[in-house]
């Protein structure tokens, strides 16, 4: 089993921890808690770069190894590092528990060294027909992020 995590920060108190879990060439579990967000839909992602010198600004684009459109996790025509939206509580925390098979941790594309982001906005998962519906799924400014590193 590869494990992976990511510590989240960010502005306006947005923190939270993201484990993953893969076995062999299963799928990889993603879970965790975000706390500091506003009540409602935020748009979560795997973005290309394990960069946070400018913030969550230069993590880059969402991780898209195969040149695809934004959208929802179940989509087949969807960024690799599309897995839709969490749910933040009234108390502003989100309890994330996503499994997804294009995220792996090893191998060509794994996804450790990039970056996962939390949105300000929910995701339209490439549906909203907003001029950045079809990049970025119109999720907003980005409030936390966190570069995924292996863990022992």
């Amino acid at each position: 089993m590869v494990k992976a995590v990511a510590v989240l920060s960010g502005n306006e108190g947005v923190s939270g921890t993201i484990f993953f879990t893969q076995e062999e060439d299963g799928p990889t579990t993603v879970t965790g808690t975000i706390s500091g967000l506003k009540p409602g839909l935020h748009g979560f992602h795997v973005h290309a770069l394990g960069d946070t010198t400018n913030g969550c600004m230069s993590t880059g684009p969402h991780f898209n190894p195969v040149g695809k459109e934004h959208g929802a996790p179940e989509d087949e025509n969807r960024h690799a590092g599309d897995l839709g939206n969490v749910t933040a509580s009234e108390d502003g925390i989100a309890n994330v528990s996503i499994v997804d098979k294009q995220i792996p941790l090893m191998g060509a594309h794994s996804i450790v060294g990039r970056a996962v982001v939390v949105h300000a906005d929910p995701d339209d998962l490439g549906r909203g027909g907003h001029e950045l519906s079809k990049s970025t799924g119109n999720a907003g400014g980005r409030v936390a992020c966190g570069i995924i590193g292996l863990q022992g």
